[in-house]
Protein backbone atom coordinates (compact mmCIF):
# COMPACT_ATOMS: atom_id res chain seq x y z
CA UNK A 1 0.00 0.00 0.00
CA UNK A 2 1.46 3.34 -1.13
CA UNK A 3 0.89 6.66 0.63
CA UNK A 4 -0.41 9.61 -1.37
CA UNK A 5 -0.95 13.33 -0.89
CA UNK A 6 -3.21 15.31 -3.22
CA UNK A 7 -3.07 19.00 -4.19
CA UNK A 8 -6.21 20.54 -5.72
CA UNK A 9 -8.74 18.29 -4.00
CA UNK A 10 -11.89 20.26 -4.85
CA UNK A 11 -11.24 20.55 -8.59
CA UNK A 12 -13.22 18.91 -11.37
CA UNK A 13 -10.67 16.18 -12.04
CA UNK A 14 -9.69 15.41 -8.43
CA UNK A 15 -12.37 12.71 -7.83
CA UNK A 16 -10.87 10.63 -10.65
CA UNK A 17 -7.52 10.75 -8.88
CA UNK A 18 -9.10 9.86 -5.53
CA UNK A 19 -10.85 6.92 -7.14
CA UNK A 20 -7.63 5.82 -8.85
CA UNK A 21 -5.74 5.93 -5.54
CA UNK A 22 -8.47 3.85 -3.91
CA UNK A 23 -8.97 1.40 -6.80
CA UNK A 24 -5.25 0.62 -6.90
CA UNK A 25 -5.32 -0.32 -3.21
CA UNK A 26 -3.50 2.71 -1.86
CA UNK A 27 -4.34 5.41 0.68
CA UNK A 28 -4.59 9.18 0.75
CA UNK A 29 -2.82 10.69 3.75
CA UNK A 30 -3.40 14.41 3.16
CA UNK A 31 -5.14 16.74 0.73
CA UNK A 32 -4.94 20.47 0.02
CA UNK A 33 -7.32 22.97 -1.52
CA UNK A 34 -8.14 26.63 -0.71
CA UNK A 35 -11.83 25.76 -1.16
CA UNK A 36 -13.21 23.76 1.75
CA UNK A 37 -16.45 22.38 0.22
CA UNK A 38 -14.82 19.02 -0.17
CA UNK A 39 -17.47 16.50 0.81
CA UNK A 40 -16.44 14.28 -2.09
CA UNK A 41 -13.64 13.02 0.15
CA UNK A 42 -16.21 11.21 2.29
CA UNK A 43 -16.78 8.83 -0.61
CA UNK A 44 -13.10 8.00 -0.89
CA UNK A 45 -10.84 8.92 2.02
CA UNK A 46 -12.77 10.47 4.95
CA UNK A 47 -9.81 9.75 7.25
CA UNK A 48 -7.36 11.85 5.19
CA UNK A 49 -6.12 15.08 6.73
CA UNK A 50 -7.33 18.16 4.85
CA UNK A 51 -5.82 21.64 4.61
CA UNK A 52 -6.85 24.92 3.02
CA UNK A 53 -3.43 26.57 3.47
CA UNK A 54 -0.33 25.38 1.69
CA UNK A 55 1.94 26.24 4.64
CA UNK A 56 0.03 23.94 7.00
CA UNK A 57 -0.09 21.22 4.38
CA UNK A 58 3.66 21.54 3.84
CA UNK A 59 4.30 21.33 7.58
CA UNK A 60 2.03 18.27 7.93
CA UNK A 61 3.75 16.38 5.11
CA UNK A 62 7.15 17.01 6.67
CA UNK A 63 6.02 16.26 10.23
CA UNK A 64 4.04 13.13 9.28
CA UNK A 65 7.14 11.63 7.73
CA UNK A 66 9.24 12.38 10.80
CA UNK A 67 6.63 11.24 13.34
CA UNK A 68 5.46 8.07 11.59
CA UNK A 69 8.67 6.94 9.98
CA UNK A 70 6.64 6.39 6.82
CA UNK A 71 6.97 8.07 3.46
CA UNK A 72 4.54 9.78 1.12
CA UNK A 73 5.53 8.06 -2.11
CA UNK A 74 3.36 10.08 -4.51
CA UNK A 75 1.84 13.57 -4.68
CA UNK A 76 -1.11 13.82 -7.08
CA UNK A 77 -1.44 17.31 -8.57
CA UNK A 78 -4.84 18.58 -9.73
CA UNK A 79 -4.25 22.28 -9.10
CA UNK A 80 -4.66 25.10 -11.67
CA UNK A 81 -2.30 24.71 -14.62
CA UNK A 82 0.03 27.58 -13.75
CA UNK A 83 0.73 26.05 -10.31
CA UNK A 84 1.73 22.62 -11.60
CA UNK A 85 5.40 23.51 -11.91
CA UNK A 86 5.64 24.70 -8.29
CA UNK A 87 3.66 21.77 -6.91
CA UNK A 88 5.77 19.25 -8.84
CA UNK A 89 8.87 20.80 -7.30
CA UNK A 90 7.27 20.50 -3.85
CA UNK A 91 6.64 16.79 -4.40
CA UNK A 92 10.14 15.98 -5.57
CA UNK A 93 11.86 18.00 -2.86
CA UNK A 94 9.79 16.11 -0.27
CA UNK A 95 11.02 12.76 -1.58
CA UNK A 96 7.87 11.86 -3.52
CA UNK A 97 7.17 11.18 -7.17
CA UNK A 98 4.70 13.59 -8.81
CA UNK A 99 1.58 12.52 -10.72
CA UNK A 100 0.33 15.60 -12.54
CA UNK A 101 -2.74 16.36 -14.60
CA UNK A 102 -2.38 17.74 -18.11
CA UNK A 103 -0.97 20.10 -19.14
CA UNK A 104 2.12 19.16 -17.15
CA UNK A 105 3.40 22.76 -17.34
CA UNK A 106 2.72 25.74 -19.61
CA UNK A 107 6.04 25.98 -21.47
CA UNK A 108 8.78 23.60 -22.63
CA UNK A 109 11.49 25.45 -20.72
CA UNK A 110 9.67 24.54 -17.50
CA UNK A 111 10.25 20.90 -18.42
CA UNK A 112 13.95 21.57 -18.95
CA UNK A 113 14.19 22.84 -15.36
CA UNK A 114 12.19 19.92 -13.99
CA UNK A 115 14.64 17.49 -15.60
CA UNK A 116 17.36 18.99 -13.41
CA UNK A 117 15.25 18.59 -10.27
CA UNK A 118 14.47 14.97 -11.16
CA UNK A 119 18.19 14.34 -11.44
CA UNK A 120 18.96 16.18 -8.18
CA UNK A 121 16.29 14.40 -6.13
CA UNK A 122 16.18 10.99 -7.80
CA UNK A 123 12.37 11.26 -7.98
CA UNK A 124 10.13 10.92 -11.03
CA UNK A 125 7.49 13.10 -12.66
CA UNK A 126 4.51 11.45 -14.35
CA UNK A 127 1.93 13.13 -16.57
CA UNK A 128 -1.63 11.89 -17.02
CA UNK A 129 -1.89 11.29 -20.78
CA UNK A 130 -4.92 9.06 -20.61
CA UNK A 131 -5.72 8.92 -24.33
CA UNK A 132 -2.60 6.78 -24.80
CA UNK A 133 -4.38 4.15 -22.69
CA UNK A 134 -7.76 4.32 -24.45
CA UNK A 135 -8.55 1.03 -26.21
CA UNK A 136 -9.78 2.68 -29.42
CA UNK A 137 -6.71 4.92 -29.63
CA UNK A 138 -4.36 1.99 -29.00
CA UNK A 139 -6.09 0.07 -31.78
CA UNK A 140 -5.71 3.08 -34.10
CA UNK A 141 -2.01 3.35 -33.30
CA UNK A 142 -1.45 -0.33 -34.07
CA UNK A 143 -3.31 0.00 -37.37
CA UNK A 144 -1.40 3.12 -38.45
CA UNK A 145 1.94 1.59 -37.41
CA UNK A 146 1.21 -1.42 -39.62
CA UNK A 147 0.26 0.78 -42.58
CA UNK A 148 3.34 2.98 -42.13
CA UNK A 149 5.57 -0.06 -42.01
CA UNK A 150 4.27 -0.97 -45.47
CA UNK A 151 4.40 2.65 -46.71
CA UNK A 152 6.63 4.88 -44.51
CA UNK A 153 5.88 8.00 -46.59
CA UNK A 154 2.10 7.79 -46.29
CA UNK A 155 0.45 11.04 -45.13
CA UNK A 156 -3.00 11.03 -43.53
CA UNK A 157 -5.57 13.83 -43.54
CA UNK A 158 -7.01 14.38 -40.06
CA UNK A 159 -9.79 16.59 -38.70
CA UNK A 160 -9.83 17.10 -34.93
CA UNK A 161 -12.88 18.79 -33.44
CA UNK A 162 -13.47 19.13 -29.72
CA UNK A 163 -16.26 21.28 -28.32
CA UNK A 164 -16.97 21.15 -24.60
CA UNK A 165 -19.46 23.76 -23.41
CA UNK A 166 -18.57 26.02 -20.51
CA UNK A 167 -20.69 28.70 -18.85
CA UNK A 168 -19.85 32.28 -17.91
CA UNK A 169 -18.07 31.07 -14.78
CA UNK A 170 -15.27 29.68 -16.99
CA UNK A 171 -14.11 33.11 -18.09
CA UNK A 172 -14.17 34.51 -14.55
CA UNK A 173 -12.18 31.56 -13.17
CA UNK A 174 -8.46 30.88 -13.65
CA UNK A 175 -9.37 28.80 -16.70
CA UNK A 176 -10.38 31.93 -18.58
CA UNK A 177 -7.06 33.64 -17.81
CA UNK A 178 -4.49 32.62 -20.42
CA UNK A 179 -1.59 33.40 -18.08
CA UNK A 180 -2.97 30.79 -15.66
CA UNK A 181 -4.54 28.14 -17.91
CA UNK A 182 -2.39 28.55 -20.99
CA UNK A 183 -5.48 29.25 -23.08
CA UNK A 184 -7.96 27.01 -24.88
CA UNK A 185 -5.37 24.85 -26.64
CA UNK A 186 -3.49 24.09 -23.42
CA UNK A 187 -6.56 23.63 -21.27
CA UNK A 188 -8.68 21.31 -23.45
CA UNK A 189 -6.48 20.34 -26.41
CA UNK A 190 -3.07 19.31 -25.13
CA UNK A 191 -3.88 15.60 -24.68
CA UNK A 192 -5.33 15.42 -28.20
CA UNK A 193 -2.16 16.90 -29.67
CA UNK A 194 -0.13 14.43 -27.61
CA UNK A 195 -2.19 11.53 -28.90
CA UNK A 196 -1.92 12.57 -32.55
CA UNK A 197 1.87 13.03 -32.35
CA UNK A 198 2.16 9.69 -30.55
CA UNK A 199 0.52 8.01 -33.54
CA UNK A 200 1.51 10.14 -36.55
CA UNK A 201 4.89 11.63 -35.61
CA UNK A 202 6.34 14.91 -34.44
CA UNK A 203 5.13 18.39 -35.40
CA UNK A 204 6.94 19.81 -38.44
CA UNK A 205 4.76 22.89 -39.00
CA UNK A 206 2.36 24.75 -36.71
CA UNK A 207 -0.14 27.38 -37.88
CA UNK A 208 -2.99 29.13 -36.08
CA UNK A 209 -5.96 30.37 -38.10
CA UNK A 210 -8.23 31.70 -35.37
CA UNK A 211 -7.74 32.57 -31.74
CA UNK A 212 -10.57 33.98 -29.60
CA UNK A 213 -11.37 33.80 -25.89
CA UNK A 214 -13.57 30.72 -26.43
CA UNK A 215 -12.11 29.06 -29.54
CA UNK A 216 -8.79 28.20 -31.16
CA UNK A 217 -8.25 26.67 -34.58
CA UNK A 218 -5.24 25.82 -36.68
CA UNK A 219 -3.18 23.40 -38.71
CA UNK A 220 -0.42 20.98 -37.78
CA UNK A 221 1.84 19.22 -40.22
CA UNK A 222 3.06 16.03 -38.56
CA UNK A 223 5.59 13.58 -39.96
CA UNK A 224 2.79 11.41 -41.37
CA UNK A 225 -0.33 13.58 -41.14
CA UNK A 226 -1.90 16.92 -41.95
CA UNK A 227 -4.17 17.97 -39.09
CA UNK A 228 -6.92 20.60 -39.18
CA UNK A 229 -8.07 21.25 -35.61
CA UNK A 230 -10.80 23.24 -33.89
CA UNK A 231 -11.26 23.59 -30.12
CA UNK A 232 -13.94 25.56 -28.31
CA UNK A 233 -15.89 25.96 -25.07
CA UNK A 234 -18.77 27.76 -26.84
CA UNK A 235 -22.05 25.82 -26.92
CA UNK A 236 -23.20 27.71 -30.03
CA UNK A 237 -20.64 25.95 -32.22
CA UNK A 238 -21.90 22.45 -31.39
CA UNK A 239 -23.71 20.81 -34.36
CA UNK A 240 -27.50 20.91 -34.11
CA UNK A 241 -27.83 17.12 -34.25
CA UNK A 242 -25.73 16.93 -31.09
CA UNK A 243 -27.72 19.68 -29.37
CA UNK A 244 -30.96 17.88 -30.25
CA UNK A 245 -29.76 14.91 -28.19
CA UNK A 246 -29.36 17.17 -25.18
CA UNK A 247 -25.56 16.86 -25.26
CA UNK A 248 -23.15 19.69 -24.49
CA UNK A 249 -19.94 18.08 -25.74
CA UNK A 250 -18.89 17.13 -29.27
CA UNK A 251 -15.70 15.13 -29.82
CA UNK A 252 -14.66 14.02 -33.31
CA UNK A 253 -11.53 12.75 -35.02
CA UNK A 254 -11.58 11.66 -38.65
CA UNK A 255 -8.64 9.99 -40.39
CA UNK A 256 -8.90 10.15 -44.20
CA UNK A 257 -12.62 10.78 -43.74
CA UNK A 258 -13.15 7.81 -41.41
CA UNK A 259 -14.55 8.66 -37.97
CA UNK A 260 -12.62 7.23 -35.05
CA UNK A 261 -15.05 6.20 -32.32
CA UNK A 262 -13.67 6.94 -28.88
CA UNK A 263 -16.54 8.69 -27.11
CA UNK A 264 -16.75 6.07 -24.36
CA UNK A 265 -14.25 4.29 -22.19
CA UNK A 266 -12.92 7.33 -20.34
CA UNK A 267 -14.04 6.57 -16.78
CA UNK A 268 -11.34 4.00 -16.01
CA UNK A 269 -8.39 5.71 -17.68
CA UNK A 270 -7.07 7.45 -14.57
CA UNK A 271 -7.05 4.15 -12.71
CA UNK A 272 -5.20 2.55 -15.63
CA UNK A 273 -2.75 5.45 -15.54
CA UNK A 274 -2.10 4.93 -11.83
CA UNK A 275 -1.63 1.19 -12.31
CA UNK A 276 1.09 1.83 -14.88
CA UNK A 277 2.74 4.57 -12.82
CA UNK A 278 2.97 2.37 -9.74
CA UNK A 279 4.61 -0.29 -11.92
CA UNK A 280 7.12 2.35 -13.09
CA UNK A 281 5.64 2.52 -16.60
CA UNK A 282 4.00 5.95 -16.52
CA UNK A 283 4.49 8.78 -19.01
CA UNK A 284 7.29 11.11 -17.98
CA UNK A 285 8.90 14.36 -19.10
CA UNK A 286 10.03 13.01 -22.48
CA UNK A 287 6.48 12.00 -23.39
CA UNK A 288 5.03 15.32 -22.22
CA UNK A 289 7.55 17.58 -23.97
CA UNK A 290 6.20 17.52 -27.53
CA UNK A 291 2.60 18.51 -26.77
CA UNK A 292 3.69 21.19 -24.29
CA UNK A 293 5.96 22.68 -26.95
CA UNK A 294 3.08 22.60 -29.46
CA UNK A 295 0.55 24.41 -27.24
CA UNK A 296 3.18 26.93 -26.14
CA UNK A 297 3.78 27.80 -29.79
CA UNK A 298 0.03 28.06 -30.44
CA UNK A 299 -0.29 30.50 -27.55
CA UNK A 300 2.34 32.78 -29.06
CA UNK A 301 1.55 32.51 -32.77
CA UNK A 302 -0.37 35.27 -34.53
CA UNK A 303 -3.59 33.98 -36.15
CA UNK A 304 -3.57 33.95 -39.95
CA UNK A 305 -7.32 34.22 -40.50
CA UNK A 306 -9.27 32.05 -42.93
CA UNK A 307 -6.47 31.33 -45.35
CA UNK A 308 -4.94 28.06 -46.45
CA UNK A 309 -6.03 24.68 -45.10
CA UNK A 310 -8.31 25.72 -42.23
CA UNK A 311 -10.89 23.70 -40.29
CA UNK A 312 -14.47 24.10 -41.65
CA UNK A 313 -15.81 25.02 -38.19
CA UNK A 314 -13.84 28.27 -38.46
CA UNK A 315 -16.73 29.63 -40.51
CA UNK A 316 -18.98 29.33 -37.45
CA UNK A 317 -17.11 32.10 -35.67
CA UNK A 318 -18.68 35.48 -36.26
Amino acid sequence: MKNFALIGASGYIAPRHMRAIKDTGNRLIAALDPYDGIGIMDSHFPEASFFTEFERFDRFVDKWHRDSGNKIEYVSICSPNYLHDSHIRFALKNGADAICEKPLVLNPWNIDQLRLIEKETGQKIYNILQLRLHDSIIALKKRIAKELKENPNKVYDIDLTYLTSRGKWYFVSWKGDQTKSGGIASNIGVHFFDMLCWIFGEVEENKVHLKTADANAGYLKLKNANVKWFLSVNYDYIPNEIKDKGLTTFRSITVNGEAIEFSGGFTELHTRSYEQIIKGNGFGLDEAYGSINTVSQIRNLEPLGLVGDYHPFCKKIK
